[in-house]
């Protein structure tokens, strides 16, 4: 039985895509002197995105991507790290990791309450 129900374990796998994420930025940024080093970054809010748009019920199926960056622009070393982009970056996947952190807080908070409420 999953307590929790499906929108739960879509947090969670919210808050692990975006902890592996956090891994990828910190790598990026320990390498910015790296000749030849390109960037990685993970893509899962927009493969849900994508899979809503088909159609797509069981969004946990869905799984995050970890991909090299060939958008961003090398320098003479071949290195494409930004680190103002990477800090950025951080910021705001802290972000994300907090609200889906808070959002699965409040789902756990209502089932509890439910609970004591019945007993």
């Amino acid at each position: 039985m999953n307590i929790g129900g499906a929108e739960s374990d879509l947090l969670v796998k919210l808050m692990s895509a975006s902890s592996k994420r956090a891994e990828l930025i910190a790598n990026n940024i320990a390498n910015q002197n790296t000749p030849g080093f390109q960037r990685q970054v993970l893509k899962f809010e927009e493969l849900l995105t994508q899979a809503v748009g088909r159609g797509t019920r069981d969004l946990a199926s869905v799984e995050p991507e970890i991909k090299l960056d060939e958008e961003a622009e090398s320098g003479a070393d071949g290195n494409n790290v930004n680190i103002e982009f990477e800090m950025n970056s951080m910021r705001q996947n802290r972000l994300l990791y907090d609200t889906y952190a808070s959002i699965l807080a409040s789902r756990f908070e209502v089932l509890r309450a439910s609970i004591e409420t019945r007993f």
